[in-house]
């Protein structure tokens, strides 16, 4: 059986690094037998979370799509930038989005039980957006994933790409394999019979 992986970038904006690296993701990750959906999250806009807009008009419809579609895939795989050292806002206020469903309808629903995570980013700068990966990676293990060790950043993004997309660097692009070989076997563990 094929992992489902689902592939985005933490980031709307044009030319957005993380949108180069999870494109180069989800083609890495069908290369090696995923199948692979890559949304962008511009398609899902939320407002922001806010407990008193949920007691009043519930939880918006679009974050009950992301819900649904987190639910739906074996793995899911993050290209984040970094944002004063942090989350971006937008990545943010979604996961928190998300992290608030319980049912669908009367059905349970809880996208992120168990749900193994591969965390990428990247910046401008020599840490390749390192440094927020590492609240990102505590902000998703509080709401229930497994994220696996490796990860992959991107440094000197502005150079990092050739014009088909890939990856410059061969040492990327390596670091780029392993962690979707890594999340492929992690996903293909949790969807064997119990």
């Amino acid at each position: 059986m094929l992992p489902k992986i689902l592939v985005f970038a933490g980031s709307n904006r044009t030319g957005a690094y993380s949108k180069q690296v999870a494109n180069v993701a989800a083609k890495t990750l069908a290369d090696l037998g995923a199948e692979v959906t890559r949304i962008a999250l511009i398609d899902y806009p939320l407002p922001i979370m806010d407990q008193d807009h949920e007691k009043e008009k519930g939880i918006p419809e679009n974050a009950m799509k992301l819900g649904r579609l987190f639910a739906a895939h074996n793995a899911i795989l993050i290209a984040s930038p970094e944002y004063n050292s942090s989350i971006p806002p937008l990545l943010k206020n979604t996961i928190d989005w998300v992290s608030r469903i319980s049912k669908d309808g009367e059905k349970p629903l809880k996208p992120y039980a168990g749900k193994v995570v591969a965390l990428c980013s990247s910046s401008e700068g020599n840490f390749g957006g390192a440094r927020g990966l590492y609240h990102l990676r505590s902000v998703l293990m509080n709401v229930g994933t497994q994220i696996i060790t490796e990860q992959c950043s991107v440094i000197h993004a502005h150079e990092a790409f050739a014009e088909d997309g890939s990856f410059r660097d061969e040492r990327t692009a390596k670091s780029m394999q392993r962690v979707c070989q890594s999340l492929i076997d992690h996903a293909r563990v949790s969807i064997l019979p119990a």
